[in-house]
């Protein structure tokens, strides 16, 4: 009898499965696609030569993971590159706000007028970043706080709304860059803790940078599982789980899959039927002849470029995918531009490219116009340097990646409290109904990202309960 079996390959799988066998435990992983990576993978998906990937592909939180700043994944050939700028948002005049290493500079890129209020917000809090994030990110009850009064203050402005903490600020070129760090997790910028939302964004890019992986998001699926593999446990490709039969004894069984998923297999029936599943993500990877022709001299720096003419039109796209139904006519963009920092990922002189915007859950459209009508506002001509695009509405990002149930990428919404409190209002979360089946995916804290995290912390619950006697 093994003692855990992990059901999922994603990065929060992968870490689980990690974690468990550093600590001596027999794992084998069973993954239902033909390769590991989930949530982080790479792909041909337009011309031969340009190398995509088709969901994460920068990854502030992934080089300030303390569960992969733990694991030698450089040995196993993870290597993070940076570009000039983490993070860009270019508005209609030319000019940009962004997100740089440096906190002067980014606050300068704001104006006199807000410089000094974003020193004020973020400086008190980077000193400790490392332990805040530990703190942050292994709640509600894996680990004590190693900085409680530090967590506390952090807690004081992050479970603010974005809209509150964003009164901070006077002009629109700081609430702006701020709206849009808050929609990376598409939720509502009124909703609870939606500060700290954008607060970890901001101190992730200041403490190690919003990097890319060098060959793309593959490779970080691809250095845990050759740590996994150094561990020897076993990996199983290709291997569909439908039930618990299918799989062999064991000790414990930990799920990367949506709640949905795990109820079904599992026979847990209505468990998480309260659970909420998010607006859905229109996305397109584009092959390009050149450069992005930003009109913003910054944009054409970073490898992250926020798209937003103001934050009245961020809250209104949100707005109309989290809670009108309708897709926004001027959606909000999160945009890659990988080449920037990592220039083999396309033949020479070519770039890979690829944007998202906001969509209802379920939603079957074409956004394929909107999306490069608003690209079109911020860099003219950019159509003209289209070589070839795949697209990939909510139906096709769930059937490529099950746990992205009706295209929720963040595998169930982020607003309420379940941001925090995720899948269930528990401080066991990891946990199910039968003590020896565990959830480790993107639906329990800390959500969203390719960080790790929750897989590292359900490895700690099941670890416990495995020395049980």
């Amino acid at each position: 009898m093994l003692d855990v079996v992990v059901v999922g390959a994603g990065p929060n799988g992968l870490t689980a499965a990690v974690e468990l066998a550093r600590r001596g435990f027999s794992v084998a992983l069973f993954e239902a696609r033909d390769t590991v990576g989930g949530g982080a993978r790479t792909e041909e998906l337009t011309l031969p030569g340009f190398r995509h990937d088709p969901c994460s592909a920068a990854h502030p939180l992934g080089v300030n993971s303390p569960a992969f700043r733990a694991l030698p994944l450089e040995r196993h050939g993870l290597e993070w590159l940076h570009a000039d700028l983490p993070m860009a948002h270019p508005f209609l005049d030319g000019t940009a706000a962004v997100l740089s290493r440096s906190v002067g500079e980014t606050a300068a890129s704001f104006g006199p007028r807000d410089a000094g209020a974003y020193r004020r917000l973020v400086q008190p809090f980077l000193p400790r970043w490392d332990t805040l994030a530990r703190d942050f990110m292994s709640l509600p009850l894996t680990a004590l706080p190693r900085d409680p009064i530090g967590l506390a203050r952090f807690g004081l402005a992050g479970l603010q709304p974005s809209t509150w903490l964003m009164r901070r600020f006077r002009d629109e070129r700081a609430k702006a860059l701020f709206a849009g760090l808050v929609a990376h997790v598409m939720a509502p910028l009124g909703g609870f803790a939606t500060g700290a939302v954008g607060l970890v964004f901001a101190l992730a890019a200041h403490a190690r940078g919003w990097p890319v992986a060098r060959g793309g998001s593959q490779a970080v699926s691809d250095a845990l599982a050759g740590h996994l593999h150094e561990l020897g446990a076993a990996v199983h490709t290709d291997y569909e789980v439908k039930r618990l039969d299918d799989l062999p004894p064991a000790r414990a069984y930990v799920f990367d899959t949506s709640p949905t998923a795990l109820a079904r297999i599992a026979g847990f029936g209505d468990h998480y039927a309260n659970y909420r599943y998010g607006p859905g993500v229109f996305k397109i990877d584009y092959a390009l002849d050149g450069p992005v022709p930003w009109t913003a001299p910054e944009a054409r720096r970073a490898t992250t470029v926020q798209i937003g003419a103001d934050s009245a039109e961020i809250g209104a796209a949100l707005r109309a995918a989290s809670r009108e139904g309708r897709a926004p006519d001027r959606p909000f963009l999160i945009t890659v531009q990988p080449s920037i920092a990592d220039p083999t990922r396309a033949p020479a002189g070519k770039q890979v490219f690829w944007a998202y915007g906001h969509v209802p859950n379920g939603w079957t459209g074409d956004l394929t116009d909107a999306v490069e009508r608003q690209l079109e506002r911020f860099a003219p001509g950019f159509r003209d340097r289209v070589l070839a695009r795949a697209t990939a509405g909510p139906p096709q990002l769930a059937a490529r990646n099950a746990n992205y149930v009706g295209g929720d990428i963040g595998s169930g919404a982020a607003s309420g409290l379940q941001l925090l409190l995720r899948p269930k209002l528990s401080l066991f979360p990891y946990s199910t109904p039968h003590p020896n089946v565990f959830l480790c995916s993107s639906a329990t804290p800390p959500g969203p990202g390719v960080h790790g995290m929750s897989g590292h912390n359900a490895a700690k619950a099941v670890w416990r309960r495995l020395r049980q006697p």
